[in-house]
């Protein structure tokens, strides 16, 4: 089976987008130390959307190195809220901790992406989306962390808003699929006028 591109990540909810649009797309994760990277970054104080747009080109490199030409598809997602940047939680107290933190509050998500072609990057996207959380009670927190750890432990903040974790907003401004972790609507319009989908 041919591909329409590789995807350089080993998520599935990443996957599972751009298949269910009808993107025919093969995985291969790249192997990339991303909290030393993001700890480098952070300490040149480099912005959110630098860090996110930083880790998704070199993951789009590392897997467009091994060859085999075609697209590379590099992905990656900041969390920002007041000048910090949140990573996926550790465990279940980190992830309580992170959703106390943005309880009631407004955050940032910046999904970015980065194709690679002959070994040089030909396209690039960072979207953005606001959220802002309810004012929820420490009882459902823990409720909520405790059900739903088997899934929020790969999601930055703690929450998946395609599952119960939208109960935890009041508001979000911004595309599902950014927050999902990929601009997929600026990605199929950019495969769609390159021809690599018919249109």
């Amino acid at each position: 089976m041919s591909f329409d591109l590789i995807l350089a990540s080993a998520s599935e909810s990443r996957a599972r987008l751009l298949r269910s649009a009808g993107v025919r797309v093969g995985i291969t994760p790249p192997r990339i130390d991303e909290d030393s990277v993001k700890d480098a970054l952070q300490a040149e104080d480099a912005p959110p959307r630098d860090i996110a747009d930083t880790l998704a080109e070199m993951k789009a490199r590392k897997v467009a190195e091994k060859g085999g030409g075609g697209l590379v598809l590099g992905c990656d997602q900041v969390l920002s809220f007041k000048g910090q940047v949140l990573s996926k939680p550790e465990d279940v107290a980190d992830a309580m901790s992170q959703l106390r933190l943005l309880r009631g509050e407004t955050h940032q998500l910046l999904s970015a992406a980065v194709i690679y072609e002959d070994m040089k990057p030909v396209w690039r996207h960072v979207g953005v989306a606001r959220l802002t959380m309810s004012d929820f009670s420490d009882a459902y927190l823990e409720d909520y962390v405790e059900r739903n750890w088997d899934s929020i432990r790969w999601s930055v903040g703690g929450y998946k808003i395609e599952e119960e974790g939208i109960r935890l907003f009041r508001m979000v401004q911004g595309d599902t699929f950014t927050i999902q972790g990929l601009p997929l609507l600026e990605l199929l319009s950019y495969l769609t006028l390159r021809g690599t989908l018919p249109t």
